[in-house]
């Protein structure tokens, strides 16, 4: 893990999908349908892109940028 606590900070966002589908009494239930599917299925699937979003943004935020960035340890 990184040594900076700010990027360490943007690693804590990575929680926020993990945390939104397991928290099934929340979504554990019909509706509001979208397109006919039930909430319940549509609100995970709606996470699969959400969470490609968060990792991209937490990556670009956490990338080492420079010369050196290349370099090992």
């Amino acid at each position: 893990m990184t040594r900076n606590p700010r990027r360490r900070l943007w690693c804590w966002l990575l929680l926020a999908p993990c945390l939104a589908v397991l928290c099934v009494p929340f979504f554990n239930r019909a509706g509001p349908a979208w397109l006919g599917i039930p909430f319940f299925y549509w609100y995970q699937l709606l996470w699969i892109p959400l969470s490609a979003v968060v990792i991209a943004v937490v990556y670009l935020a956490t990338r080492e940028r420079g010369a050196d960035a290349g370099k090992p340890r």
